[in-house]
């Protein structure tokens, strides 16, 4: 139902297209008086009141707020990363069996980090290429911890980049272990999204 971007630059906010007139008046009053700060892991100082009108009209069912980067430089493909094609989709077949048959039309890249003969963590585009995508990353309860997943964002942010796309990441403050993979990359904190359904 709301959505607020915070970066250091300023803010953004959106709400969703059936709010009550009062509800959105009330809340785009909130989102004017918010302060840019440079603090974007610390809550927005008009959190309580903008979550308290939300409630006041529905009650709220889920909230999110996490960090976005963007992926500044390339570094070298570890050896064990591949791009999905339709040649080596199989290696999808254990566990990502989801993405199979491999979507048609401009989805981006598709990186996978490979052990045993099988991907064990993939990462993709969560949105649909332009200027810009965000990294989708899954890795397989048994290979975590291991650097697959850094190494597979590395390959799938080199194959962005080539397409002339921004190559971005996001995820929520609490996620420790995504929030890892960011600093290993030296990725860029430029921004936060909240939103609350």
């Amino acid at each position: 139902r709301f959505y607020m971007g915070r970066t250091q630059q300023g803010n953004v906010w959106r709400f969703r297209y059936d709010l009550p007139t009062a509800t959105v008046e009330k809340l785009d009053r909130l989102c004017r008086a918010e302060p840019v700060s440079a603090d974007l892991a610390s809550r927005p100082q008009n959190y309580a009141a903008i979550r308290a009108v939300l409630q006041e009209e529905a009650p709220i069912e889920n909230e999110y707020r996490g960090p976005d980067y963007w992926i500044p430089q390339d570094s070298p493909t570890p050896a064990h990363v591949e791009l999905i094609s339709e040649a080596n989709a199989e290696l999808l077949r254990a566990a990502f069996s989801w993405l199979l048959p491999l979507p048609q039309g401009n989805i981006g890249p598709i990186a996978v980090a490979v052990a045993q003969g099988s991907a064990v963590a993939i990462c993709f585009c969560s949105r649909r290429p332009a200027e810009a995508t965000e990294a989708g990353v899954e890795t397989v309860a048994a290979w975590r911890g291991q650097g697959h997943a850094t190494a597979a964002v590395t390959g799938w942010a080199t194959a962005v980049r080539q397409t002339g796309c921004l190559p971005m990441y996001g995820t929520s403050w609490d996620n420790l272990a995504s929030q890892a993979i960011a600093r290993k990359l030296k990725m860029v904190l430029y921004g936060e999204d909240w939103s609350i359904q």
